[in-house]
C-alpha cells in the first residue's frame, strides 16, 4: 500500500484494515466456495495478484492459479512442490533424498513404542500432524519430567498421519526466502533468530532479531538448498534449528511470506518488482 498499490486484505471476520485499503469477509479456506469467492473480489475490484498467506489454502491456490481472469497472477510456486510442502514427512524424505541436513524423523509406525524411537532417535522426540499451520498439534516427549508417562500416552494416541523427529537442541532460525524462476538468480535470503519460543525450548517464535551477514551464513545456505530441493519459487518459510553439533537442520518449510515476514521487508519488495510499473494493483491476503 505505501508503495502505491490499492491493497484488498480478505479474513474470516471484520477485521480493521492495517496494512490494507479494504478488507473484504470471506467463507474460511476450507469452504467450497472459498476460491469462487476469491475469484469474484478479485473481479469486482479489478485485482491483478493474490497472495495466498494461510497454510490450508495453499495447495488449492496453487492448483487454481489458472481459474482466475485473463492477467491476474497468484503469487504461489507450482501445485507440485506447494503440495511437498504442505506435508511435513514428505518435505524430509526430499530434503534428506537430497542432501539437505534435516533431524532423524520417521513415522510412528517405523517404531515399535516410544521408548525405541527414543534410543534411534536420542532421547527427546518432536510428535507433530503432517499436515498442520505452523507450531499446532506440535509436542515434545521425553522421560525427564515423569519418568515418560506423558510420552506414553501421548505415543498411543498416533498413527502415521504424525511426524516424529529428533529434537533439535539449539538456536532456532525462521529463515525468510525469495526464490526468482529457474535460471533467475535475483534470490534473497533473510535469516531471522528466534529469541522467545512460546514454551520456553520449543514452539512458535514469541520474538525474533534479524541477522546480518555473515551471522548464520550456514543458516542462510541450508535454506536456499531447501527452498531449491523442492523446487519452490516466489516467498518461502522456512524453520531451522542447529543440532547439539552446530549442524543447522530443516525442521519444516512453508510455501508462503511467514508470519516473521515483516523483519524483512525487502522480501515483499522483490516479490512485486515485476508489478512496479503497474499503475493500480491488488494483493487478496
Amino acid at each position: 500500500m505505501e508503495h502505491g498499490h490499492w491493497v484488498l486484505g480478505v479474513d474470516m471476520r471484520q477485521v480493521h484494515a492495517s496494512c490494507a485499503n479494504a478488507v473484504a469477509v470471506v467463507s474460511p479456506v476450507n469452504a467450497p466456495g472459498y476460491l469462487w469467492e476469491l475469484r469474484g473480489l478479485v473481479a469486482a475490484h479489478g485485482l491483478e495478484l493474490v497472495i495466498p498467506t494461510v497454510s490450508e489454502e495453499l495447495v488449492a491456490a496453487s492448483l487454481a492459479r489458472e481459474g482466475f481472469a485473463p492477467g491476474v497472477d497468484v503469487l504461489i510456486a507450482d501445485p507440485a512442490p506447494v503440495s511437498i510442502a504442505n506435508d511435513k514427512y514428505l518435505t524430509m524424505k526430499c530434503l534428506d533424498n537430497a542432501g539437505v541436513p534435516v533431524p532423524d524423523f520417521g513415522l510412528p509406525g517405523d517404531f515399535s513404542s516410544v521408548n525405541e524411537a527414543m534410543a534411534r532417535m536420542g532421547g527427546w522426540l518432536v510428535v507433530k500432524p503432517r499436515v498442520s499451520r505452523g507450531g499446532r498439534g506440535v509436542q515434545v516427549l521425553e522421560r525427564h519430567t515423569d519418568g515418560g508417562r506423558n510420552a506414553e500416552r501421548v505415543w498411543r494416541s498416533l498413527d502415521d498421519s504424525w511426524l516424529v523427529q529428533r529434537f533439535a537442541t539449539g538456536t532456532e532460525y525462521a529463515p525468510v526466502v525469495y526464490r526468482g524462476a529457474a535460471g533467475d538468480d535475483d534470490n534473497l535470503v533473510v535469516v531471522l533468530e528466534k529469541t522467545e519460543l512460546r514454551h520456553g525450548s520449543w514452539g512458535n517464535a514469541v520474538s525474533v532479531k534479524r541477522l546480518g551477514p555473515p551471522a548464520a551464513s550456514d543458516v542462510a545456505r541450508t535454506a536456499m538448498a531447501a527452498a531449491e530441493a523442492l523446487g519452490l519459487t516466489n516467498a518461502v518459510d522456512i524453520d531451522i534449528r542447529r543440532m547439539a553439533d552446530g549442524q543447522p537442520v530443516v525442521l519444516e518449510i512453508n510455501a508462503r511470506f511467514g508470519a516473521n515476514s515483516a523483519h524483512a521487508p525487502e522480501l515483499l519488495l522483490h516479490a512485486m518488482r515485476p508489478y512496479a510499473a503497474r499503475q493500480v494493483l491488488g494483493g487478496a491476503v
